[in-house]
């Protein structure tokens, strides 16, 4: 990060002798990560002010022996009162190395005894409160120069983010712990300083626009993407990057409606069909229940992490549907399907809505352990055709390809594998379906903790999925009536004109954010579009009217309201991450609503809000994949 020249050298001496410290006792991470820990934590069980919350990632933590506070203004002004540095831990409930750090850290009598006397100990679901998560992994990621989860960050009392961190193995965290309190202890004018120009250095200035929106300049943003895409494209594997492998489904999504737009690109086709089938056919899918897990530790999409959240497998079915219709290839809207029955099936809840996620750990405490398989397990549950079939079909054969069993990923395709047993397309199928049926039978007498609460943002994603389902199952389009239903009654507050951001038994969970907003008008332009009932018409107005006026100004987008953390005051765009950038997804949605309606209002407001940051767009197109997909929708350009 580049400081103004005005700001002080002492403070920039501080700034990164600190980042310095932090990085130099962070070398263990990479190695600590590559095998599990059987650190035994020493701190004793107590209760804190988290015991029994509502959110089960919160209630995790009721027990540990830190002090542990919510993230509002009554635990700031604690931290004002007191003179102390906040410390807040962002994480959520399926998270390996979030239970892993708690294990190691959290329950660990001396890092507990200095995290309580010395700081204010802040634990935050990520889940719930999305857009403090959002703005402290931006800081992480460009300070430090990536983020991730646990997340790990020191605030000033006055609110300002002072440095980041993920994970950070328990003996070097203490040492972190220990030179910030002597930072802090020594004279905190110089970091208090140090974070709030910080904070003035990464926000963003007063909104303005770019100069009239043209189709030469949409068509010049495409070729930009198209290229940034393409330089960080695995042309062998698929997806992005040569490490770990998300699905990316916002880029992914670009990719394929800019394809859509001119099927002459072979290279685009190519790379998308290579991605879609590795990704379905490869260990980022599960392949018996149909769901997909968060990513794959390796670029070959072998070993997941095998945490599963319902935000993925949403929008993983909205773009193999997509695809389905681009490629006109059946098999892909039969994933889809197959990814809408395991939500149903997996992520079902005692109501219509679905539940956020499933935990990588299973009830043993083994990551994975509800999906790998013995070969004694196999061998005794299938018969020995059945075992010689998934030997080729899965590759299961000799040693397992993990610690505690197989994962299963197609080393052989149907067609192919028929050929080799010499027997009909249709017989492998059948017997492939036996095998699942049995297999699954046998998983189903596992547990696998589920996060149960409903979260507004990932329900509507799921909402969109079951609507373009629905297409062709009247099942899904049912689920969706129901879907439609619980936000009605659950998740929008029609006095107050407001959606909550979660509902938890009987009790919402805080105010929606620009994302729950954005995602529910999208998904309800689709239902309207379906179903053509005036009511949800109105409806999907007042839910617009009330996402412009609460997260948009002339300071740009905020994530949230009554924001409570001094870092990014507005944004002029806002970047993509794992879910698409909910801005971007309003301005497409509140577009083709005016398209639909003949509403000039609504054009005109979103058209103002794509015409801005165009500098940005060109520079870093591949994080603004949403932002060039609703321009992609504005008709009539000069």
């Amino acid at each position: 990060m580049n400081f103004k020249m005005t700001i002080d050298n002492k403070l920039f001496f501080v700034r990164w002798f600190i980042l310095i410290v932090i990085a130099y006792l962070s070398v263990q991470v990479a190695s600590a990560k590559e095998m599990q820990t059987d650190s035994i934590a020493t701190g004793k069980a107590t209760k804190n002010a988290l015991y029994q919350h509502a959110s089960p990632y919160l209630d995790m933590h009721g027990r540990d022996p830190v002090r542990w506070q919510e993230w509002n203004a009554s635990t700031l002004q604690k931290a004002r009162e007191q003179n102390k540095l906040i410390f807040v831990s962002s994480g959520y409930f399926s998270c390996h190395w979030c239970h892993v750090m708690q294990r190691e850290s959290y329950q660990h009598d001396e890092v507990a005894k200095l995290l309580n006397a010395h700081f204010i100990p802040v634990k935050v679901d990520r889940e719930l409160n999305s857009a403090l998560d959002a703005q402290l992994i931006d800081f992480t990621e460009r300070t430090q120069g990536h983020a991730g989860w646990p997340l790990n960050v020191f605030v000033t009392p006055d609110g300002y983010p002072l440095v980041g961190m993920t994970y950070v193995p328990t003996d070097n965290f203490i040492k972190v712990l220990k030179i910030l309190n002597k930072q802090w202890l020594e004279g905190p004018g110089p970091l208090r300083n140090m974070a709030q120009a910080a904070s003035a250095e990464l926000s963003a200035a007063e909104v303005s626009t770019s100069g009239k929106i043209s189709k030469s300049w949409v068509d010049e943003l495409n070729k930009i993407f198209i290229y940034q895409s393409l330089s960080s494209a695995d042309t062998m594997q698929g997806g992005f990057g040569e490490q770990n492998k998300f699905p990316n489904v916002p880029k992914l999504s670009t990719l394929l409606e800019l394809y859509a737009r001119d099927k002459s690109n072979k290279q685009i086709r190519d790379f998308l069909l290579l991605s879609l089938d590795k990704m379905a056919s490869q260990g980022l899918r599960d392949q018996l229940g149909g769901g997909f897990y968060r990513y794959t530790v390796d670029p070959g999409w072998q070993i997941p992490h095998f945490e599963k959240m319902l935000y993925d497998n949403a929008l993983l079915a909205s773009l193999y549907y997509r695809a389905a219709v681009i490629f006109e290839n059946d098999h892909y809207r039969k994933i889809a399907d197959e990814v809408l029955e395991f939500i149903i099936n997996d992520l079902a809840t005692n109501s219509s809505a679905f539940a956020a996620s499933l935990s990588a750990v299973d009830n043993h405490g083994t990551e994975g352990g509800y999906y790998l398989w013995t070969n004694e397990t196999l061998k005794q549950k299938l018969s020995a055709e059945e075992y010689k079939l998934i030997r080729l079909y899965w590759g299961v054969s000799g040693a397992p390809d993990l610690e505690d069993g197989h994962h299963f990923v197609e080393v052989m395709d149907v067609v192919t594998l028929a050929k080799e047993l010499k027997v009909s397309e249709e017989d492998v199928t059948s017997k492939l379906q036996s095998v699942r049926k049995k297999l699954l039978k046998t998983r189903s007498q596992r547990v696998i903790p589920k996060d149960e609460k409903i979260l507004t943002a990932w329900n509507a994603l799921s909402l969109s999925a079951f609507i373009a389902g629905a297409k062709h199952n009247k099942h899904y389009e049912h689920v969706a009536s129901e879907l439609i239903g619980y936000f009605r009654d659950k998740l929008w507050d029609s006095e107050q004109k407001e959606l909550h951001r979660a509902y938890s038994d009987i009790a919402s969970l805080g105010g929606g954010s620009l994302e729950d907003y954005a995602y529910t008008a999208q998904a309800l332009l689709a239902w309207w579009q379906l179903k053509k009932r005036d009511e949800d018409r109105k409806w999907l107005e007042e839910i617009l009217a009330q996402a412009w006026q609460r997260f948009y100004g002339h300071q740009g987008w905020i994530l949230a309201e009554n924001m409570l953390l001094k870092y990014g005051s507005g944004q002029t765009i806002v970047s993509d991450g794992p879910l698409p950038s909910p801005s971007s997804v309003l301005i497409e949605t509140t577009y083709q609503f005016a398209e639909l309606t003949n509403n000039g209002k609504w054009k005109e407001q979103a058209l103002r809000a794509l015409n801005v940051g165009h500098q940005d767009m060109r520079e870093q197109a591949f994080y603004y994949a949403s932002q060039l997909g609703a321009l992609l929708i504005v008709k009539g350009l000069d």
